[in-house]
């Protein structure tokens, strides 16, 4: 008789020490070992799980040194330790979840087309093979989903302005230069069901009339890649990539490039350029990369979930999709607990759902046992949320409101020891390291304001310091070439707003100045 252990192979989990504890159940007789994505509850990673008639019945988090013990005790029949949990599916923060588009992740061996189709996989590419490709953009855009990857643009329009556009050729890039603070739910995604990106892909390519794609992987993903080539491999020998996508006559081919280590390259321009083989600068616009993108063609530039959440929209239906959310935020997010929480993970949930029941009721609050003071939303550039914000509802609209951003989902906690004044510092520092050097807001202002934040934490003309402040943030918001200069002043005008203490002032400081 055999019993089969599932053993993340997911980055985080063999960071923990995963692939020790999979070898030595490998070399148990009788024991056949899985390796499949996280769960996505990184406090008990490595999570084993072992399939018996009960379900599968997970441990965690589990070490070599743990093993002795835990078979003692039956494991590999379900049985009782200290490090059970039970089922999966019946802990809390994971049964409270909506998960449409992590719904494999964790359940499957990734590369394993089988495992894929029995979970309800490819039913989406194969609706949108029957479909004509402005049927399927119609569908993308009934779903009212958008760009997950941080601007939150319609995705259905921008594919509608590429299906529009014509052109000998066309792309579909994704973006998969996952590189805002607290993210990594492209990574989890990607090392856990990559076929649901391959999917995703070329159900852009129908859509758009695109046959050629490429995956831009930010070079620090050395698992992700090796999972995405073995994957693109493995599709393209069960016909779901190639001359004859699943016997449809139709064509779409994918590639795997990655990127040399550039923050910036998270824009699309710059993207764009890096995939071209040249340096990683923004474009000026216009044109959009819609019309004009990858080598001056028509390109469909999306991040990684915005591409795997199609796959739901075609199987699905797009009311299916559209029902969850709130406002004009449509669908689900896959939202990153990370910094200081006890319980640090992955939460996909429909838009609406709040900040403190994300960073108490699935973070557990904070690690260090000490209150929350603040968290950032968005990477980053994104903007700082204070205590008394945190019953703001997710959604892009709701945030907006607050002078914040949603983004990619990364939520980064702090407790009552952060200084904020110094977090303020961090982000012209941050911004002034990474900026690509093609417009002087972003390049030279950066720099400027860790001097003028540093004059001010020094008590040197504090009133003239802040006004200059003020105008430098205005500055770069307004004529940055991209987000990268426009944003930074987000987190220093929060931290400003509502921490002015810690910047040594006795009250908020003024708002900053608005456009007509």
């Amino acid at each position: 008789m055999t019993t089969t252990v599932y053993v993340p192979a997911d980055a985080s989990a063999r960071s923990v020490g995963a692939d020790a504890v999979a070898a030595a159940l490998a070399a148990r007789p009788g024991v056949t070992v899985i390796r499949n994505g996280s769960r996505g509850m990184m406090w008990l990673e490595p999570l084993v799980e072992v399939v018996t008639p009960q379900g599968r019945i997970a441990y965690g988090p589990v070490t070599v040194d743990d093993l002795p013990q835990l078979l003692a005790a039956g494991m590999l029949g379900g049985g009782t330790h200290a490090l059970r949990h039970g089922v999966v599916e019946s802990l809390p923060y994971y049964a409270r979840q909506e998960r449409l588009t992590f719904a494999r992740v964790g359940l499957i061996d990734p590369t394993s087309v089988a495992d894929y189709e029995a979970k309800g996989g490819g039913v989406g590419l194969r609706n949108a093979l029957a479909m004509a490709p402005a049927e399927i953009v119609a569908a993308v855009l009934e779903s009212g989903l958008r760009g997950r990857g941080g601007a939150a643009f319609p995705t259905g329009i921008k594919w509608k302005t590429v299906l529009d556009t014509p052109s000998s050729q066309k792309y579909v890039v994704c973006n998969a230069d996952e590189g805002d603070s607290g993210t990594f739910s492209d990574r989890m995604l990607m090392e856990g069901d990559p076929f649901t990106l391959v999917e995703g892909m070329t159900i852009a390519g129908l859509a758009v009339g695109a046959t050629q794609g490429y995956i831009y992987l930010r070079s620090e993903y050395p698992d992700a890649a090796a999972v995405l080539r073995r994957a693109i491999a493995v599709a393209r020998d069960a016909g779901w990539l190639g001359d004859d996508i699943l016997g449809s006559g139709r064509r779409f081919e994918l590639e795997l490039r990655m990127g040399a280590g550039s923050y910036v390259c998270g824009e699309e321009t710059a993207l764009l350029e890096s995939l071209e083989g040249k340096r990683g600068q923004v474009r000026y616009r216009p044109p959009v990369p819609a019309k004009q993108g990858l080598f001056g063609r028509p390109t469909a530039l999306n991040n990684v979930v915005t591409l795997a959440s199609v796959t739901t929209v075609l199987a699905k239906g797009a009311a299916f999709y559209r029902d969850f959310g709130a406002g004009r935020s449509r669908g689900t997010l896959a939202f990153q607990l990370a910094g200081n929480l006890a319980r640090g993970g992955l939460v996909e949930r429909a838009f609406g759902v709040t900040l403190r029941e994300l960073l108490y009721d699935y973070g557990g609050g904070s690690a260090s046992g000490r209150p929350l003071r603040a968290v950032q939303v968005g990477g980053p550039l994104g903007a700082y949320i204070p205590e008394r914000d945190f019953d703001l509802p997710l959604d892009y609209e709701a945030f907006a409101a607050k002078g914040a951003i949603v983004g990619h989902g990364g939520i980064v906690a702090f407790d009552d020891t952060v200084d904020m004044a110094q977090m303020a510092r961090y982000a012209f520092e941050f911004c002034a390291i990474e900026s690509c050097g093609k417009c002087t807001p972003c390049r030279i202002g950066a720099t400027r304001g860790v001097e003028v934040l540093d004059r001010l934490l020094a008590r040197e003309q504090p009133a003239r310091q802040l006004a200059v402040l003020h105008d430098l943030c205005d500055t770069m918001e307004h004529a940055s070439l991209c987000a990268m200069g426009g944003m930074t002043p987000y987190p220093v005008r929060s931290a400003l707003q509502h921490f002015p203490g810690d910047f040594g002032l006795e009250q908020a400081a003024p708002g900053p100045s608005r456009r007509p």
